[in-house]
C-alpha cells in the first residue's frame, strides 16, 4: 500500500511539472502565444502592444524585449508569474472563461 502512494506522488509531481507553464527569452513571441493565450495579455501589459504584429511572431521574446526597451528576464518571469497566476485561478473556479 506505501508502495502505491509513493508511485501516485511521484505521477502526480511529474504531471505537475509537465503542465506548469515555462516561458523563456528563447522563445518565438508567435510560438510563446500559440502555446499559451493568456502570455498575449502579460506581453500587452509588459508594454508589448504590437504582439499581433506579423513580424513579431518570428522574433525571440529577447528580440522584442531589447525592441520595446524592456528587460527580457523580467518580462519572462512576469509572464511565467501572470500563467501560473491564471491556472490557479482556473483551477479553483475563480476565473471567467472567455466567450465563444
Amino acid at each position: 500500500m506505501a508502495e502505491e502512494n509513493r508511485t501516485s506522488t511521484k505521477e502526480e509531481e511529474t504531471a505537475a511539472a509537465e503542465t506548469k507553464k515555462s516561458v523563456t527569452k528563447d522563445m518565438l513571441v508567435g510560438e510563446i502565444i500559440g502555446r499559451y493565450p493568456d502570455a498575449a495579455f502579460a506581453l500587452m501589459q509588459c508594454g508589448m502592444g504590437c504582439i499581433s504584429c506579423p513580424a513579431s511572431q518570428g522574433e525571440s521574446l529577447a528580440d522584442a524585449s531589447m525592441v520595446h526597451g524592456l528587460n527580457a528576464d523580467e518580462v519572462v518571469e512576469y509572464v511565467n508569474e501572470y500563467l501560473t497566476y491564471m491556472e490557479e485561478q482556473r483551477a479553483s473556479g475563480a476565473a471567467e472563461e472567455p466567450q465563444a
